[in-house]
């Protein structure tokens, strides 16, 4: 009982726990990576962050940070015990600084929350990951996590001035600045930006952020198959158009939906592409105008959204996805495996029919859906979780899934991350550069306790 004595000392009697209850609780993120700490510790500033670490190196304790828990990847899952630093607590919005376009928040902060407060001032933050209602922003940062509107707006990382860290030792350090732009010397904000909690914890961001646009609009396409879809989306941005998002929905995807919820205005089809166009009145409609005249040979039908209630409607929609994959069959469990890989632009068309002829080859129903925009797909499987063969089968076609997305030069996580899912396949496809990964990590983190089992290093 000395150690957590010693956290108490740090952060109050009622912000350290080991209930077994309470550990239970986290114990797993949302995927089916499981793992239990020894202490569950809730720090309020980067004062006690510093000394938690410091205290922890010490004793040669693990220390994994954690925001919501809404990872998919293990990434916040305690694998070697320890301590899981619940960093949701530190949720203040310390600056909105119109005239220098940023902001300054804490780990905690939910992501739609900062979005809520920034409309009032006709702002954003561009990143926009499925997950926002329930997300925080450290981890997101820590993920490199990004959504639907990384066609045109690109991912987290495009967004991250500077970051307040603590190091394993303790030691706080800043990574970057206020200003837009910097060339002074190595650029650590993009090192800890997608690190999950490898070399140190960030306690403190700030964000860029951009004005509101004055209009939007959707237009919705539909395919016969997802390789045409596919094959629409690479002639659209060849073209030059860029959509702020660019949604792929297999058919398998619109019926899950539509059995959600029958009110969603999604057609049926082989494949339906979301296509949301932002900026001034005119500019969204010629781009519109554009994306129908290039669909056109490749489509069987092409509609824009009537106004902005439908398009709220069908991104809501979209929203659900996740939750909805249930309706594939009451009885069996979405399993987030294999479901994050991303490829260039110009094989989208052939992952796209690869991963259907995964599904066929394993008797396996995959909903294929994602930001197809950028070459990000998820791949949904669902399973009867108590059936050993169904497990063997989808864990077959998810490494097949990933090893295809390597083959066609692409990543088996494009926003995801990496955690303790993903592992395995770090030197398949980074090659010597694991290696370099792995000096930095021991550079940084010496005794490795900070989120040990991740990315690999």
């Amino acid at each position: 009982m000395e150690l957590i004595t010693n956290l108490q000392e740090i952060v109050g009697i009622d912000s350290v726990s080991a209930s077994p209850m309470e550990l239970y609780c986290y114990s797993s993120d949302a995927s089916q990576i499981r793992g239990t700490p020894d202490y569950v510790v809730r720090p309020q500033d980067s004062e006690q962050v510093s000394k938690i670490l410091k205290f922890a190196n010490e004793h040669e304790i693990p220390v994994t940070a954690r925001g919501a828990g809404t990872g998919l990847a293990g990434g916040a899952v305690a694998l070697e015990g320890g301590i899981v630093l619940d960093l949701s607590g530190m949720d203040r919005i310390l600056d909105i600084d119109i005239n220098n376009l940023q902001v300054a928040v804490e780990p905690g902060v939910v992501h739609s929350k900062l979005n809520e407060v920034l409309k009032a001032e006709g702002f954003f933050f561009p990143p926009d990951p499925g997950s926002s209602a329930m997300c925080t922003l450290g981890g997101l940062i820590a993920n490199n996590g990004s959504g639907m509107r990384s066609v045109k707006y690109g991912t987290t990382r495009s967004y991250v001035l500077d970051l307040e860290v603590v190091l394993a030792d303790g030691s706080v350090i800043h990574t970057g600045s206020k200003t837009l732009k910097s060339s002074a010397g190595y650029d650590l904000t993009r090192l800890m930006v997608g690190s999950e909690g490898t070399l140190g914890v960030i306690t403190k961001a700030i964000l860029k952020i951009h004005p509101l646009p004055k209009a939007r609009t959707v237009v919705l396409a539909s395919f016969e198959t997802p390789e045409l879809a596919g094959e629409a989306v690479v002639k659209t941005l060849s073209e030059g158009v860029i959509p702020s998002a660019c949604e792929i929905l297999d058919r398998t995807t619109v019926e899950v939906l539509n059995s959600y919820d029958p009110n969603i205005a999604i057609p049926d089809a082989g494949a339906t592409i979301l296509f949301e166009f932002d900026g001034t009145k005119s500019s969204v409609v010629e781009e519109a105008e554009i994306v129908e005249a290039v669909c056109k040979p490749f489509a069987s039908g092409i509609r824009v959204a009537a106004d902005r209630k439908e398009m709220e409607e069908i991104w809501s929609a979209r929203r659900l996805v996740g939750a909805a994959i249930s309706r594939i069959n009451p009885n069996k469990t979405r399993v987030y495996v294999g479901e994050d890989v991303g490829v260039p632009i110009k094989e989208i068309p052939r992952m796209l029919k690869l991963v259907q002829s995964i599904s066929d080859e394993f008797d396996l129903p995959i909903m294929t859906y994602g930001h197809v925009g950028d070459g990000n797909l998820h791949t949904g499987m669902c399973i009867d979780m108590l059936d050993n063969e169904q497990w063997e089968r989808l864990n077959l076609a998810a490494d097949k899934i990933h090893k295809t997305a390597i083959m066609l030069d692409g990543t088996v996580s494009a926003e995801h991350g990496i955690g303790s899912a993903r592992c395995e396949y770090m030197r398949l496809e980074r090659g010597d550069a694991l290696d370099v990964m792995i000096l930095i990590k021991r550079a940084l983190d010496p005794k490795g306790i900070l989120n040990p089992g991740k990315l690999g290093v």
